[in-house]
């Protein structure tokens, strides 16, 4: 069993950014520059979004912090969106979900020029995604992606078990593990909360990402010997055993799992680095114009 080491991964990737943009500047280039809108003080976000600041520093990027309070109206923010849509020194920008009840994550997404979209969630780069066109890829499958493609892990004919059909997770890792490239060319079973002979699916799997956001939930008598397994559930639970008085648990019952297969991401350590370093990837992106002129 081999432990898939994330953060080493994402370390090593911010040092080739950084690298990059150090060359980008001594040309005379234009630095690239993340805008992060951030509503209210969910604790979840205000940590996602300093690791965010932060990965922008390492790699050497401008970065700009947008803070509204969780009142602010829809139109308010629909209006902050346009003007970054129109900030010719903003190259990408996200805005950080969940978002109020009374504001429509849909129509904020939609509002976002697909250009600067580095999130990869506006429906035409998920489309574009889809037909396997250059787009920004959301951040989360293009980490697994990374990590399957670093650690040479074979995908090629392999039957991959997808857990979760999120926008955000499942649906478009999947996607991704069916395109003709490697790594890819997997054939893909999406399993989820309706699904009925699940622990049967799972036992055939050569490959299982787990997106459900269930703590725990792939037991070792689910899967078979020599499986990879790409975990990416971050469930905060209570634990005695933390300063914190939580700890981060992911969709597998690792001490059960980890024996049997031949690879496996830890949580914390694995699948979350390289969220935010894909995130990273995506504005080198957007700042070179590489993907949309």
């Amino acid at each position: 069993m081999q432990l898939i080491d994330g953060k080493a991964i994402a370390d090593q990737i911010k040092r080739e950014i950084a690298e990059e943009v150090e060359q980008i500047k001594a040309a005379g280039g234009k630095i690239p520059h993340l805008a992060a809108v951030l509503v209210g003080h969910d604790g979840g976000s205000e940590t996602y979004v300093a690791h965010k600041v932060k990965a922008c520093e390492q790699c050497g990027f401008r970065s700009t912090l947008v803070r509204f309070e969780s009142d602010v109206t829809e139109a308010e923010l629909l209006r902050k969106v346009d003007e970054l849509n129109n900030d010719a020194d903003i190259d990408g920008f996200i805005v950080q979900l969940p978002l109020p009840k009374h504001i429509s994550e849909q129509k904020v997404i939609e509002a976002i020029d697909y250009r600067k979209d580095v999130d990869g969630f506006h429906p035409i780069n998920v489309g574009r995604m889809s037909i396997g066109l250059p787009c920004f890829v959301s951040a989360t499958p293009a980490g697994i992606m990374e990590l399957l493609k670093r650690y040479d892990i074979e995908t090629r004919g392999k039957h991959c078990v997808v857990l979760g059909r999120s926008n955000i997770v499942g649906k478009p890792v999947a996607t991704l593990m069916m395109q003709k490239a490697n790594p890819g060319d997997a054939t893909v079973t999406v399993c989820h909360s309706r699904s009925s002979n699940l622990k049967e699916m799972c036992l055939q799997a050569d490959i299982i990402i787990a997106a459900l956001g269930v703590p725990e939930f792939l037991k070792g008598d689910m899967v078979k010997e020599g499986v990879v397994v790409v975990d990416v559930g971050t469930t905060r639970v209570p634990s005695d055993k933390t300063k914190s008085g939580f700890k981060l648990t992911g969709d597998v019952k690792f001490d059960e799992v980890a024996p049997k297969c031949s690879y496996i991401t830890p949580v914390p350590g694995g699948v979350g680095p390289m969220t935010i370093v894909s995130l990273m990837k995506n504005t080198l992106l957007a700042g070179k114009k590489a993907i949309y002129r």
